[in-house]
């Protein structure tokens, strides 16, 4: 079997092993915005679908970002459903992040200063990981926070380390399906305009400076590999039609702002990714989850 070959046949095994563990030296990480916390805890049903996906899943490192209305004991709950002994939640107000794991997490910070929801710094399975869950408004702001984010990184001496979570930020490597957006940017420059105080534009256009303060210090997107173009976008789902736009506008102005970014190291260890945009997450979130399978070394 040459090389090829047997990487085309293991990126399928991956691929279609959509729950459990390949083997004992491969791990599976996800990370997803939960939209309110299922409404703050109300959307009973939404929730019950949600532990019954992430069940199938079987992630090993599980990232959320807005746990409203979450307690410590209701995300240790939720993490018992997926096989999870261990969870941290970043605070209990607002909009959290957090993280479950099937290894103990060792906390390594908190950080809301300067911050707009929060970023969580932990260690597990000899990974630092980085839940982050940056500005949904203003430019300047989520730049700010890479910024905060990579300097902690920047004082590492692991080289297993991940970011991900809802970065609210466009890659500069998706800028050519972004420039078809005419009608979108359009939205935005209304909302901008309507706004004294944040501009989620950057000079009345796409900003992408963002995600390239993260690329910069050597953060690899691990998704660019094994999603294709046509498949790269993380929001908006149907969950928001009619809610914040119709079905066809949905359609049309979907775009990628959540990401897992891998170190240099940790990014050749990945083995297939994907965005889980089909049916199957359409109503449990207005984000699409995203999911990275690795092997160790």
């Amino acid at each position: 079997m040459n090389r090829l070959f047997l990487w085309a046949f293991l990126s399928l095994c991956f691929s279609q092993s959509t729950h459990g563990q390949a083997d004992a030296n491969s791990f599976r990480v996800i990370t997803y915005n939960i939209w309110n916390g299922f409404d703050w805890g109300k959307d009973t049903v939404r929730h019950q679908q949600f532990l019954d996906w992430a069940a199938f899943q079987k992630p090993d490192i599980f990232a959320l970002q807005e746990l409203c209305g979450y307690t410590q004991a209701k995300l240790e709950r939720d993490a018992k459903t997926w096989g999870h002994d261990y969870a941290l939640i970043l605070k209990e107000d607002g909009y959290p992040v957090g993280i479950t794991s099937r290894w103990p997490i060792k906390l390594v910070g908190k950080h809301r200063e300067g911050m707009w929801h929060g970023m969580l710094h932990v260690s597990t399975a000899g990974i630092d990981v980085f839940v982050v869950h940056l500005s949904p408004a203003d430019w300047k702001t989520r730049n700010r926070e890479a910024r905060i984010i990579t300097s902690e990184i920047e004082a590492l001496t692991s080289g297993q380390y991940l970011v991900l979570g809802d970065f609210n930020a466009l890659s500069p490597m998706d800028s050519d399906l972004n420039r078809k957006k005419k009608s979108l940017l359009a939205r935005y420059k209304i909302g901008d305009a309507n706004n004294e105080k944040y501009q989620n534009l950057r000079h009345g256009y796409w900003d992408y400076t963002t995600m390239s303060i993260f690329f910069a210090v050597g953060l690899l997107d691990v998704s660019m590999p094994f999603v294709q173009p046509s498949e790269r976008y993380s929001f908006p789902a149907p969950a928001l039609v009619n809610i914040w736009q119709t079905e066809s506008e949905i359609k049309r102005n979907r775009q990628r702002i959540d990401y897992i970014l891998a170190s240099p190291a940790l990014s050749k260890q990945c083995v297939y990714s994907h965005i889980l945009n089909g049916p199957e997450t359409g109503a449990l979130s207005d984000h699409y989850p995203v999911r990275a399978d690795f092997i160790r070394p």
